[in-house]
């Protein structure tokens, strides 16, 4: 597994880059497992792939914040991120992980990982739902997956410092909710860990190790998914 711990300019190049390092291991043309951590410059709502714009997000409160709203290509509700919030990428082969076909597998291996390694740091934090990391019965952490044929990426936040207030202004009650939740608003749900960015990076590292810097990651493809999907508003708004 190689490291690209980048932070593209933009969000939709951020998001672009994601895809495009799935799609480059599925052609051959990039490692077949890559480990990729970045942050957001400014807060930022992202959907997932099959989520309704609407009923998730306070679309005019995006608005008249200038708060992007982008969709990414992966499943699961919306998010809101920014600084704050350390965001990694797991792309991973089916080849070298077989058993990660079963999605249930998949969920416990890949959260698993980062709940071991987190602990060792606050030894309380808990994997919860299908794919959330929580402290105290309060979600740090939302992931999301998606699979091609014989690789998929697995990425999702990790709250460390982020300004909480955000996410009930900019998003709607969730359609959809697991039961730990017990439907709580989104200022009793979520909350940041007491883990510093600089030592939840070492802890991603220790959870998946690598061996040596990604220099070589697909540009051509990123920019070719920034201005075919992650710019045209008919992708975000699609649902």
């Amino acid at each position: 597994m190689q490291l690209l711990d980048l932070t593209l300019p933009s969000p939709e190049e951020n998001l672009a880059l994601d895809e495009a390092l799935l799609t480059a291991a599925e052609s051959g043309e990039c490692p077949s497992e890559v480990l990729r951590i970045w942050e957001p410059f400014e807060p930022l709502v992202v959907i997932g792939r099959a989520s309704k714009l609407h009923e998730e997000v306070n679309v005019e409160t995006c608005q008249s914040r200038g708060i992007q709203v982008l969709r990414r290509a992966s499943g699961g509700a919306s998010v809101v991120t920014g600084r704050g919030c350390l965001m990694y990428a797991v792309v991973l082969s089916y080849e070298l992980h077989p058993q990660l076909a079963a999605l249930d597998v998949c969920h416990q291996f890949v959260m698993g990982r980062l709940q071991s390694s987190l602990a060792r740091e606050v030894p309380e934090v808990n994997f919860q739902g299908t794919c959330d990391l929580t402290l105290d019965g309060r979600k740090f952490s939302g992931n999301s997956l998606r699979c091609k044929r014989t690789h998929l990426i697995y990425h999702g936040t990790l709250l460390y410092d982020f300004d909480l207030t955000l996410i009930p202004e900019l998003l709607r009650t969730p359609p959809r909710m697991p039961d730990y939740r017990a439907r709580r608003p989104h200022q009793s749900f979520v909350t940041n860990v007491p883990i510093t960015r600089e030592i939840i990076r070492q802890r991603l590292l220790e959870a998946w190790p690598t061996h040596g810097e990604m220099v070589d990651w697909p540009r051509e493809l990123t920019a070719q998914l920034v201005a075919e999907k992650y710019t045209n508003p008919e992708w975000t708004s699609m649902r």
